[in-house]
């Protein structure tokens, strides 16, 4: 996904928010890193990385911030720190995780088996859906492995 910079912005200033150099920095971290479900101390070490004098509290605040204007998901892996990745707003239900036990390493798959359960859920509770997670726990290829040997 490709983040829109002036829309944006836009969101910022309807918040009465200012999209600061730091906040940038931040959010590039997640442009460049589209593919990982990154913590706080995750963006931080990446931040520190590029030489760029950010603080872990500056990247705590910068992170909510983000997900409470919806630019980025928090998720919740069970491994005690939240994680964010880039909010995908163009697809009507995310795409669920596969998490590993050992080594916490979360794997992405976009099959969506859930709409058919979901429909009979809807209709039998009168409730109208809007989203859903899934997330399974168990062994990575790599894990499965090393517990083999």
């Amino acid at each position: 996904m490709s983040i829109d910079l002036s829309n944006l912005r836009q969101k910022f200033r309807e918040r009465d928010y200012k999209l600061t150099p730091q906040r940038q920095i931040v959010l590039q971290v997640f442009i460049d890193n589209q593919d990982k479900h990154l913590s706080a101390e995750d963006v931080h070490n990446i931040v520190r990385q590029q030489s760029n004098d950010i603080g872990l509290a500056t990247v705590y605040r910068t992170l909510e911030l983000l997900s409470e204007l919806d630019v980025l998901q928090k998720m919740d892996f069970g491994d005690g720190r939240s994680r964010y990745e880039i909010n995908e707003t163009s697809t009507p239900h995310h795409h669920h995780h596969l998490i590993c036990l050992a080594c916490g390493k979360v794997i992405e798959f976009e099959d969506d088996l859930m709409d058919e359960l979901e429909n009979v859920i809807a209709k039998n509770s009168n409730f109208t859906i809007v989203d859903h997670q899934v997330k399974f726990y168990g062994y990575c290829q790599e894990c499965r492995k090393k517990r083999e040997d």
